[in-house]
């Protein structure tokens, strides 16, 4: 804690950009992981197989993840920005998988039955519906991505693994305690606020 108050605004810039990453992140893996749940609560025979591979995936420790993405596109803010995005694919897919496929069926025969085309079934009926449990998968893959992310220190100089890393290489064990401390603060602080938010989305 001496680190962190001795450095407020040190901590406070790898702070931001830790979280700037993780936002950042969790958007463009939405963008991949939104139909990869979609198609998976379409389709029975599929389902397994496409939330299979990505829990599969999922279990790949981080480290060595981020090991074979170095090798591709070396150090810097890409291998941990590509390695939160592939890691989130399980969490978010999995929430939209669930939420869509939870939706009441009555309700989707209904909106179809006043003549509402596909697109707007989903995004009218069912993602509507699906909100609360969608919003679930965020709050867990965002409190996942806070912890996978202080990994950026390690292979870029990017946010708070900065001070974790650094710490770990000068024999600082202030500067360790600091950056841990910090990321623990933004991933219980994402996880209240995801609550309220999902709460909120249930009335």
């Amino acid at each position: 804690m001496t680190y962190l108050l001795a450095h407020p605004t040190r901590v406070a810039v790898l702070a931001a950009s830790h979280v700037e990453l993780v936002v950042v992140a969790l958007a463009v893996a939405a963008l991949f992981a939104f139909p990869i749940g979609v198609l998976a609560a379409r389709n029975a025979r599929l389902s397994p197989w496409l939330l299979g591979t990505l829990g599969a995936i999922y279990t790949v420790p981080s480290l060595a993840l981020l090991a074979v993405v170095v090798q591709w596109v070396g150090l810097g803010f890409l291998p941990i920005f590509i390695a939160l995005v592939v890691y989130a694919q399980f969490m978010l897919a999995r929430g939209v998988a669930a939420g869509i496929g939870g939706v009441d069926a009555a309700q989707v025969d209904a909106a179809r039955g006043l003549g509402m085309s596909s697109a707007q079934v989903l995004w009218q009926v069912e993602v509507r519906q699906a909100l609360p449990v969608m919003l679930g998968g965020v709050r867990i893959a965002a409190v996942a991505s806070i912890a996978i992310a202080t990994l950026g220190g390690y292979v870029g100089g990017v946010g708070l693994g900065v001070l974790i890393f650094n710490g770990l290489t000068l024999h600082q064990p202030a500067m360790i305690v600091a950056g841990s401390v910090a990321a623990s603060i933004l991933a219980v602080a994402a996880d209240g606020l995801l609550r309220v938010v999902e709460r909120a989305a249930a009335i």
